[in-house]
């Protein structure tokens, strides 16, 4: 057995939060539907209120800077923003607080089983152990998953210790005293994992690709309707 790098025990996470996040928004989506629709209504308002700033601001003799800066200091679109804020957090609370809830029972319960994983670790032939190599007992695998919170934290910092040689344990391995150990196949990543990856990295330049377009548009629309 072997200690294992970041990209397979993030590739291991990511079929695994599939697993976990598809009955959680299935769960939520009816509550999360509904405190969609508050968002582009919040994004419509503060893009009306910037429109107004930015025209204002141009019929004025104002230095770009110096008038960008007064916004900010000012708290020009400080209840805009805020709204915005509350919308997206309601938005996104129902199907976090599910998929939390999924998570904890889902992890501690495959990480203390007799496969000593959840199906995305055994999938590329990874188990969690104790720093003796022993398998986890219930009250290990529920430390771990808590001392999940402190990589979290920490900007994802915590998780990318898994690629420090030579043991390769993130944060919450070190916190919990345990191991993430490869028992099987090879050190490279297989290929529907490589492919898995990829298939990620499309999906998040996509969705801000169109994010950035549909923002654009809101503002571009505000600016027009305030001139």
């Amino acid at each position: 057995m072997q200690p294992v790098g970041f990209w397979r025990r993030y590739a291991a996470w990511s079929l695994d939060a599939a697993i976990v996040g598809l009955p959680a928004i299935a769960l939520a989506w009816s509550r999360t539907q509904s405190a969609l629709r508050e968002v582009p209504r919040a994004f419509d308002v503060l893009s009306a209120r910037l429109a107004t700033l930015m025209i204002d601001g141009l019929r004025s003799t104002q230095e770009p800077l110096s008038m960008m800066l007064g916004w900010l200091h000012g708290g020009a679109l400080h209840a805009e923003s805020l709204a915005l804020q509350a919308a997206l957090c309601r938005a996104l609370q129902p199907g976090l607080t599910a998929f939390l809830l999924f998570a904890a029972i889902y992890w501690v319960g495959c990480e203390r089983s007799p496969w000593q994983a959840t199906p995305g670790k055994r999938a590329l032939g990874l188990v969690v152990t104790d720093i003796e190599q022993r398998p986890l007992g219930l009250g290990r695998a529920l430390a771990r998953h808590v001392a999940g919170i402190a990589s979290w934290l920490t900007l994802n910092l915590g998780h990318a210790l898994a690629a420090v040689p030579p043991q390769k344990r993130a944060l919450h391995d070190h916190l919990a005293g345990t191991r993430v150990l490869q028992i099987e196949g090879d050190s490279r990543l297989p290929a529907w994992a490589r492919g898995w990856l990829g298939l990620q990295l499309v999906f998040a330049v996509a969705l801000i690709v169109s994010l950035t377009l549909t923002m654009q548009d809101a503002l571009r629309l505000a600016v027009e309707n305030a001139l």
